[in-house]
């Protein structure tokens, strides 16, 4: 689901820093914002917003439906505002230089059931709740950040990812209700072994495709947040992590074995420039690709060949125990 957020409809005085508008992230958008000290408008809004303060400490004053709330803001503060609930007024005490601002679908706990849990889901309303910290919130806040300075080959599956974790911790820590914990006992467990393989499958005959982690959840026939920790559990990866594996393995066979231009396999392994690739592949093999292309046996060469023989053979084996 494509996720528009408020932008200058909220938040007229403001100015935007940066923007995940032109990435084509599903299921979360991101905004870099200023904020001048006064007054903003009344607002309804039509998705969930989490707003994270990254510099410049004021005092935010806010209120929605007769919730009144002043907060000394520092940095990790955050606030939480629902879909639809409208919002009486924000008031800024002095100027904040930046703000996270992450929103969500109007219903952000939708990705975190199966069929049989639909009915708990669709009863849970997200609190209108601010000025606290929370740890796990900041960290994703940070990654996304991450993300929208230097994009990765699989960043769509990691902000994705980075979404279905979103919704989880504001489901259990800032919502009304909480799912049986039958739930969640389906997902502590690994994929079993025909789902896994044909994820493992479906990865490989699309490596150069733009698939999501919704995608995959559909081959297992599972809600993403369900995959995603069914996945983890099976193979020690998360579904960004093993793709992004995957895809530099690729490109390291690509560089090695063909004269592909390097901005083709850039392409190709879905980074977003040739530079990022270049980035990312020192990383991972210790080697520019202009290097591993020119010394195909260097020990940094046989040490990542010997690595991906390593991570097959590990998936292989995971694959042969969930039978």
């Amino acid at each position: 689901m494509r996720v528009l957020g408020h932008g200058d409809d909220k938040y007229p005085t403001g100015r935007l820093l940066e923007s995940s508008a032109e990435r084509s992230w599903a299921g979360l958008l991101a905004e870099r914002r200023s904020h001048p000290a006064g007054e903003l408008p009344t607002f309804t809004p039509p998705y969930t917003e989490v707003a994270v303060l990254i510099c410049g400490p004021s005092i935010v004053t806010r209120q929605a439906e007769g919730i009144y709330q002043r907060t000394t803001a520092t940095r990790g503060t955050i606030w939480l505002c629902p879909a639809g609930l409208k919002e009486d007024f924000i008031h800024i005490s002095r100027g904040i230089a930046e703000v996270l601002h992450l929103y969500l679908p109007t219903n952000p706990f939708s990705v975190l059931a199966t069929a049989g849990e639909s009915s708990a889901v669709a009863g849970a309303q997200l609190r209108y709740f601010g000025g606290f910290r929370d740890p796990l919130i900041e960290q994703i806040a940070h990654t996304v950040l991450m993300e929208m300075h230097s994009e990765t080959s699989s960043g769509k599956m990691l902000v994705e990812s980075l979404a279905i974790s979103l919704s989880a911790a504001l489901f259990h820590g800032y919502s009304n209700a909480t799912l049986r914990s039958s739930a969640f006992a389906a997902s502590r467990k690994g994929l079993d072994r025909r789902r896994l393989q044909r994820v493992l499958d479906f990865v490989e005959a699309h490596i150069e495709d733009d698939f999501s982690v919704a995608r995959l959840a559909a081959t297992a026939h599972l809600s993403q947040f369900h995959f995603s920790r069914a996945f983890k559990v099976a193979t020690g990866k998360s579904p960004h992590q093993y793709v992004t594996e995957r895809r530099l393995s690729y490109a390291k066979a690509l560089v090695a074995q063909t004269d592909r231009a390097l901005a083709d396999i850039a392409l190709a392994c879905r980074f977003s420039s040739q530079g990022d690739f270049s980035r990312a592949f020192r990383r991972a093999t210790g080697l520019t690709p202009s290097q591993y292309r020119a010394n195909p046996g260097s020990v940094g060469s046989q040490r990542q060949a010997f690595s991906g023989a390593r991570t097959t053979y590990f998936l292989q084996q995971q694959v042969a125990r969930h039978t």
